[in-house]
């Protein structure tokens, strides 16, 4: 069975660029953004990366912890940030977990389980190591997005989403197509019009009985 949202984040000891770590005890109660790479010194994940380092203080702000993954060693990391430093202006911030044995590769379902560490892999191997996993402080995963190869990762849009699923968290409500912070929401349709009556007594826009749209909440 694979992972799937709802499903516990599967918890583990690794090796990063900023010391060891296990897994569920360094998120402590912070959300949490797991994402993989196959591979150092790799062209669309050294965009990535750096990106990663400029977005950092906007999830540090939503309480959100982020840590990378490659299917290489820690040492091999340190040598990457000081390429990714030198052409996307900013090293990563956060910390490289070392994979070299691709433990938590198959942990996460991204490598089968016979897949042999090394030289040895693929592209055919790798392009499963391209995924997204959002955690939630409950240790719960709530998004996975796996991304192939030849595509850089839209991180403006996890901020986005991880906007989204904190707002979600807190009220009941919903959020419509490409929705941004700020901007209107949608009762969730689990709360009864009486419900929603008293918890919003200014009333809603309602353009069908069953899109009840109001200001986000605070």
């Amino acid at each position: 069975m694979g992972l799937r949202i709802g499903s516990t984040a599967p918890d583990f000891e690794a090796e990063t660029t900023q010391g060891k770590i296990r897994f569920h005890d360094w998120l402590g109660d912070s959300w949490g953004i797991l994402f993989s790479h196959p591979k150092d010194f790799t062209p669309v994940c050294t965009t990535e990366l750096g990106y990663m380092a400029k977005l950092k203080p906007e999830f540090d702000k939503r309480n959100v912890k982020i840590v990378g993954l490659s299917a290489e060693s820690v040492d091999r990391h340190k040598g990457w940030s000081k390429d990714i430093e030198e052409t996307q202006g900013a090293a990563p911030n956060y910390p490289m977990i070392g994979d070299e044995d691709l433990k938590v590769s198959k942990l996460y379902d991204m490598l089968p389980e016979e897949t042999a560490p090394g030289a040895a892999r693929t592209p055919a191997d790798n392009q499963t190591v391209r995924t997204v996993y959002v955690i939630g402080p409950d240790k719960k995963i709530k998004l996975t997005i796996a991304y192939p190869m030849t595509t850089g990762r839209n991180f403006d849009e996890v901020l986005r989403v991880v906007d989204s699923m904190q707002l979600t968290a807190k009220h009941k409500v919903s959020t419509p197509v490409n929705w941004k912070r700020g901007e209107d929401v949608i009762i969730s349709g689990s709360v009864s019009d009486d419900e929603a009556k008293k918890t919003y007594p200014q009333g809603w826009k309602a353009p069908k009985p069953y899109i009840r749209i109001i200001p986000q909440p605070r």
